[in-house]
């Protein structure tokens, strides 16, 4: 009779972000298909972002675990206060570390920064052997500050021994990085299309409604954090042009920082000289977001770099937005079909947005009809059979 596998699962902390968002849907889906055992071991229990301090148990991917019965254990850190080198680990810390981890079959991390954890129990030879995967989520490491070195030595050490890539820019960026581990997949990225589903008129009209923008008007839409990566500003800037030349057409910003609240983001709208009169709502961080998919007429993408495999294009195309997206990491392989690639250029961006607007429908029913390779499903079939394939058969049938 075999039992479940056991899998154990490394958080650097639960705040908004679009890899904890598909990671904590992995788990979750995962866990309720059954013949696995999921939990999480979070290195903080806060996190400081957008000057505010923010505990895990509000952050809604925490909530959603605990709901499908996922275990969570967490040190009580607090991100962003104090970089988590293998240095800075208790030894309490790694002795409770080490047990949850020989309670495993497997270990996977969810990008680079908590094998910090890792390495650390590694140099104290307190690592129990388990395969472990780092899960990635990047196309350009070389952003990911000291976590990128811990991958490089966790790989060549065999600690970590493979990778589990959301993008083949992902995939082709760390190994140019010098990651190597035994074994590598990519798995493209998956949304839930029960919840990012097209709306009814009906449903349009009362979440505009809602906002105050009229039933008939453009709504061209941002769901990004405030982050360099992102490029807001680029994102204002095309605002501005976009508002004189198409006037009458609504800006939807979401996303933690974005909102008037946040300095940075007030100087960057003040900086692209965007008239007062223009509507842009600044709605900062929402939990609903499939709702305000769904007004949508466009979802933007301006990213900068970083990008892998973009989850705001995927949700917003079923939700039947048409996505515009520069060209970072696999993005325009996402949208093929259904979605506009620009360059990263306000004038440019701008008339990419006017170019979906004018052909909306025809855009619209591609990105309805693409649905179903969106669909989360085979993401969760595909990590099912990377995990099953690292864990040894014996094991699985013990």
């Amino acid at each position: 009779m075999t039992r479940p596998v056991r899998v154990l699962s490394l958080y650097e902390g639960f705040f908004a972000g679009g890899a904890r968002i598909l990671h904590s849907d992995v788990v979750a889906g995962l866990a309720a298909g059954g013949g696995q055992e999921h939990r999480v071991l979070s290195l903080t229990s806060a996190a400081r972002r957008d000057a505010s301090l923010q505990d895990a148990r509000d952050d809604a991917r925490f909530r959603a675990l605990r709901a499908a019965g996922v275990t969570i254990d967490m040190f009580d850190r607090v991100a962003g206060d104090q970089p988590m080198t293998p240095e800075s680990f208790s030894r309490v810390e790694l002795e409770h570390a080490a047990a949850v981890i020989a309670d495993a079959d497997i270990v996977l991390s969810l990008k680079e920064q908590p094998l910090s954890l890792i390495v650390a129990l590694n140099r104290a030879g307190m690592l129990p052997d388990r395969p472990t995967a780092a899960c990635l989520h990047r196309s350009d490491p070389t952003h990911s500050g000291p976590a990128l070195g811990w991958l490089v030595d966790a790989g060549a050490s065999g600690a970590v021994s493979a990778t589990i890539s959301c993008a083949a820019s992902t995939a082709h960026a760390y190994a140019r990085a010098g990651v190597s581990t035994t074994h590598a997949w990519v798995i493209d990225n998956g949304i839930d299309t029960r919840r990012f589903r097209p709306g009814t008129r009906a449903e349009r009209r009362r979440i505009r409604l809602g906002l105050g923008i009229p039933e008939s008007a453009p709504v061209v839409m941002l769901a990004a954090r405030f982050d360099a990566m992102k490029d807001p500003g680029l994102f204002l800037d095309a605002v501005a042009r976009h508002s004189r030349r198409h006037p009458g057409s609504h800006y939807v910003l979401c996303g933690s920082g974005m909102t008037y609240g946040n300095p940075g983001f007030a100087s960057l709208v003040a900086q692209a000289g965007i008239d007062p009169s223009v509507p842009v709502h600044a709605l900062g961080l929402r939990e609903d977001m499939p709702a305000l998919y769904r007004i949508a007429d466009v979802v933007a993408l301006t990213s900068a770099f970083g990008e892998a495999s973009p989850l705001c294009l995927a949700e917003g195309a079923a939700s039947g937005a048409i996505p515009v997206t520069t060209d970072v990491g696999d993005a325009a392989r996402v949208v093929a079909g259904f979605g506009i690639v620009t360059p990263r250029d306000a004038d440019a961006v701008c008339a990419a947005w006017q170019e979906a607007l004018l052909h909306r429908p025809r855009l619209r029913s591609a990105a309805i009809a693409a649905r179903g390779r969106l669909d989360r499903r085979r993401m969760i079939a595909d990590y099912r059979g990377a995990i099953e394939g690292l864990v040894l058969p014996e094991v699985i049938a013990a």
